[in-house]
């Protein structure tokens, strides 16, 4: 690291390639706002562009940089890169996800000292990490990496067996989540704003996350379609909200319109009232071909909701099947349709799951625990 006073803050820069809602984000924001006040210096650089999300960031005096790329490689900006690298001088530059692993090799020839990559998730292009050209490019910037971060147990083995990334060189650090904001409701259920059904006569089977292929909404909405076949008395009661915004919104919308089921259902789009929305369901339903560590899923498990999920990725680290949840394959809506029937007809074990869920969430998912580790890798790198 460049020399520098004992008293001088850690010039962090943080590197993504886009940033709006979404658990990589919400990261990168409680970094941020949580790590030692006065010991760092944040500078946050995106690729491309940032929404609104980014005003989420409390901690005074951050930079913000939108680079605006083009669709292609980032070679056009590379002189940009390198001013902004030589003209900020971070001590540490923090990248996350495939996406913004390549200006990496640029840091180490502007003699940035410190540079520490993330890996959060799956690219969407590479849902299962076999795509041999990432693999190949991973390997091609290994040499440039000072260290890794991993979110989760397959991402971890991901480096170790197919980079190549030695022991030394990598941390596991699982997200973490807010417990105190991410709470058990209250014994009367707040009903979010603008949302058309009532929590606690209606029984909320909901998700959260960006409508793109990875997340899998379709599922959710053809395994609801199903539930309500197999238990049609459900239509009473059972609704289903599916939170976020992206480009699968009208595979779920047609979904839902060809079953006749859509005024059984809300999509609100992207939301920052997340924890009262997740506090106002029953159920919470992870739909995903893949997953890192999903911010969202400990977010419900941390406000007392049982959970269906794919048992993809890191999910099956998090979400203990029979005891806190149930894991169903990927891609099959009858056993999702089948768990979500199993919830709503015995509420005692709903509540028993939930109730589990929360208190591993308290044990595990701590924030402070997630911001130490950060904090303790930054310090010593």
């Amino acid at each position: 690291m460049r020399a520098r006073s004992p008293s001088a803050p850690i010039r962090l820069m943080h590197f993504v390639y886009s940033f709006h809602m979404g658990g990589l984000e919400n990261v990168v924001i409680q970094l941020i706002n949580r790590l030692p006040a006065g010991q760092y210096q944040h500078c946050l650089v995106s690729l491309t562009d940032m929404g609104d999300f980014v005003d989420r960031i409390q901690t005074p005096g951050v930079e913000r940089v939108s680079l605006h790329k083009p669709p292609g490689h980032a070679i056009p900006l590379y002189p940009a890169l390198y001013r902004l690298f030589r003209r900020y001088r971070p001590d540490v530059l923090h990248t996350c996800n495939l996406a913004a692993l390549e200006v990496v090799p640029l840091a180490w020839l502007a003699r940035v000292p410190v540079r520490i990559h993330a890996e959060h998730g799956w690219d969407a292009n590479d849902p299962k990490g076999q795509n041999v050209k990432f693999q190949r490019l991973r390997k091609l910037y290994r040499p440039f990496v000072s260290h890794y971060v991993s979110v989760s147990q397959d991402l971890d083995q991901y480096l170790d067996q197919r980079i190549g990334v030695p022991s030394e060189r990598r941390t596991l650090i699982a997200n973490g989540v807010d417990t105190a904001q991410f709470s058990l409701p209250p014994d009367v259920k707040v009903r979010p704003e603008g949302c058309p059904f009532e929590p606690g006569r209606h029984w909320l089977i909901g998700t959260v996350g960006r409508l793109q292929t990875v997340k899998n909404q379709p599922l959710l909405a053809r395994a609801f379609v199903r539930f309500l076949e197999l238990y049609p008395a459900a239509r009473e009661q059972a609704r289903l909200v599916i939170v976020g915004e992206g480009p699968l919104r009208t595979e779920v919308e047609r979904i839902l319109s060809e079953a006749g089921v859509s005024h059984l259902a809300w999509l609100p789009g992207a939301r920052a009232d997340v924890a009262t929305l997740l506090q106002s369901l029953d159920c919470f339903v992870l739909p995903s071909e893949t997953e890192g560590t999903s911010c969202t899923l400990q977010e419900a498990m941390s406000c007392g909701l049982p959970s269906v999920a794919t048992a993809v990725g890191g999910t099956p680290d998090l979400l203990t099947e029979g005891l806190t949840g149930r894991l169903v394959p990927s891609g099959d809506a009858e056993a999702m349709a089948q768990a979500l029937m199993h919830y709503m007809l015995n509420p005692p074990l709903a509540r028993k799951h939930g109730l589990a869920a929360r208190a591993q969430a308290q044990r595990d998912f701590g924030m402070d625990a997630m911001v130490g580790h950060y904090d303790r890798l930054f310090q010593s790198s």
